[in-house]
């Protein structure tokens, strides 16, 4: 358990501390072909390209953080570095849609996954009174600028292919008490009516966010999960941003399924590689512990009929937040991704 919330950080938040000659390397690199190319150290940047469509039909962002990373190391000469660094940079993560242009920034999502023939993998995470006050509070103002936000994500998606995740933590936080009664009622309304509006797109799915196996128990979550909208959407996710293993959580998924109409549901595998920390502070383990390892690779041949997806919604290497010396929540903290990387066997 985390305590009476977890807090757990997962604001998109931008690149920090890389170079803008390798950032400008890596976009002149990406003008060549989209296979995936090794670099030779030198200062030349990579090419990073598409996973086997077969295999996992989620878009790989070729100029996300870790790309980037993975460009500076090389113009460096950290060869060592870069490929693992590369172990992040060419697996598909989600895109957390911001606050401020969510049409536009959808659209640019979708369309350059529709470019390169694959599914884009977005992430919601706006809900007003967000994270209850910890290291990601904010979200929209208000229940009406939440609709008119998530509308705009709609708009942007238009008739390409896209997987949401519907706004992590938001229903759990509820039944954990942690955010206040008064906001319950329009929170359940919000959510329903997110997921209303997305399916409105031909070729949109949604995953209502449901915890991870060692926050609350599925008997807690099935009346939330109804109240939120799972009969239209899609399933629900699990163990977004957390380091649950992908067995635990995938019994508590089945065992959660049968509770809401046998649906089917997606892990989160980005990190989960160790499972969780169980040292230091009990209240803080879900905040950039050490030790931990990616876990297995984004794919949809999971061989379980009922886990449709494992996905990297967290994206590795972004801080939980500013705990264990790491930076502000969201922002890209090499020196983790690294220990990530390399934990992984």
């Amino acid at each position: 358990m985390y305590g009476s919330y977890t807090g757990r950080s997962r604001t998109r938040g931008r690149a920090a501390g890389l170079r803008t000659t390798a950032a400008a390397a890596l976009g002149a690199a990406l003008l060549l072909a989209g296979c995936s190319g090794d670099g030779d150290g030198g200062g030349s940047a990579p090419v990073i390209g598409q996973q086997p469509k077969a295999k996992d039909p989620y878009w790989v962002n070729p100029d996300g953080t870790a790309a980037r990373q993975v460009a500076a190391y090389q113009e460096d000469g950290d060869q060592e570095k870069a490929d693992l660094i590369r172990r992040i940079a060419e697996q598909p993560v989600g895109e957390w849609i911001g606050p401020d242009a969510p049409e536009d920034e959808a659209r640019r999502v979708t369309e350059a996954a529709a470019k390169a023939d694959r599914y884009a993998l977005l992430v919601l995470y706006n809900i007003p009174h967000r994270d209850c006050g910890q290291f990601s509070k904010g979200g929209a103002a208000d229940g009406d600028a939440y609709r008119a936000w998530v509308d705009g994500v709609a708009k942007g998606i238009g008739d390409r292919q896209a997987t949401v995740i519907l706004e992590p933590d938001a229903l759990l936080h509820l039944v954990d008490g942690c955010t206040p009664q008064e906001h319950h009622q329009e929170r359940y309304d919000l959510l329903e009516g997110a997921v209303e509006r997305l399916k409105r797109q031909p070729a949109t799915k949604v995953y209502v966010d449901a915890g991870n196996a060692g926050w609350q128990s599925p008997g807690a979550l099935h009346e939330p999960l109804w109240r939120a909208g799972i009969e239209k959407a899609d399933g629900f996710s699990l163990n977004v941003s957390n380091f649950r293993t992908t067995a635990v959580s995938t019994e508590f998924g089945k065992k959660l399924s049968v509770k809401v109409g046998d649906k089917p549901f997606v892990i989160d595998t980005s990190r989960n590689g160790n499972g969780p920390y169980e040292g230091g502070d009990p209240a803080e383990t879900w905040c950039n512990p050490p030790g931990r390892a990616l876990g297995e690779p984004p794919t949809t041949k999971t061989g379980d009929e009922l886990v449709d997806a494992y996905l990297w919604i967290k994206r590795p290497g972004e801080s939980d937040g500013g705990c264990k010396g790491g930076p502000n929540a969201g922002e890209w903290w090499p020196e983790y991704a690294l220990g990530l990387a390399r934990a992984t066997e």
